[in-house]
């Protein structure tokens, strides 16, 4: 298992990536925005053995996330750059290793994208992010057509409000708005969405390709 970002230490605390992986991975260094960096991560898992699953999570919001008028060309360019054009170099370095790669089992491997529920509304007062997300969920069905026949799967997972980070750095108001617009009655935890993306590169996701897994408490059905 190969974990790849900018930095491996989270920025709120907590134990490092390669102290959570221990003897089961590593982390590397890499921008998903750089076709060499991607290209590295690639080929170190290569190195390994087989490259049977890849899961595309980067993403950046934060300050570049505004609304059309207030978004400046170096906010799209910055949420583009990890958002959609990183996924687009991930699938495509990715899926290149898998179709030369003889079948496991009836698979050559599985691509896993996460988009987001935002890439299926629109949140108010985040455009570019809303865009690049909806880039990804129709990502994952463009190539689960288009490689489907030469044995990838390619699948999105779509989080919906997930707890991340410090307790003492949450918004207390989106926090309300969050529970009261999500049906269950908990949030959502990372290990939520992990699950999901577990299943999906799990033999019994073997027939799921082109999906865009929604992980959301029931947000979306509301």
């Amino acid at each position: 298992m190969i974990a790849a970002d900018l930095a491996e230490s989270p920025r709120e605390g907590g134990a490092s990536t390669g102290e959570l992986l221990g003897e089961r991975g590593s982390h590397i260094e890499a921008d998903v925005s750089r076709a060499s960096d991607v290209e590295r991560l690639v080929a170190a898992a290569r190195e390994r053995g087989r490259l049977d699953i890849f899961v595309a999570n980067a993403a950046i919001a934060g300050a570049h996330s505004k609304a059309l008028l207030e978004t400046t060309e170096e906010d799209w360019d910055a949420i583009m750059a990890v958002n959609l054009r990183g996924v687009f170099l991930c699938a495509r370095a990715a899926i290149a290793a898998m179709v030369e790669q003889e079948p496991l089992g009836e698979a050559r491997g599985r691509l896993i994208l996460i988009s987001s529920q935002h890439g299926m509304v629109g949140p108010p007062g985040h455009f570019a992010y809303a865009v690049s997300k909806g880039g990804v969920v129709n990502m994952a069905r463009q190539l689960a057509v288009d490689y489907g026949p030469r044995g990838v799967l390619v699948n999105a997972v779509a989080p919906g409000k997930i707890i991340t980070g410090a307790p003492g750095n949450l918004d207390p108001d989106a926090i309300a708005y969050s529970h009261a617009r999500t049906p269950f009655a908990r949030l959502g935890r990372p290990g939520d969405v992990a699950g999901a993306a577990l299943f999906l590169a799990s033999e019994d996701a073997g027939y799921v390709s082109g999906v865009n897994l929604l992980v959301d408490g029931g947000w979306m059905a509301y």
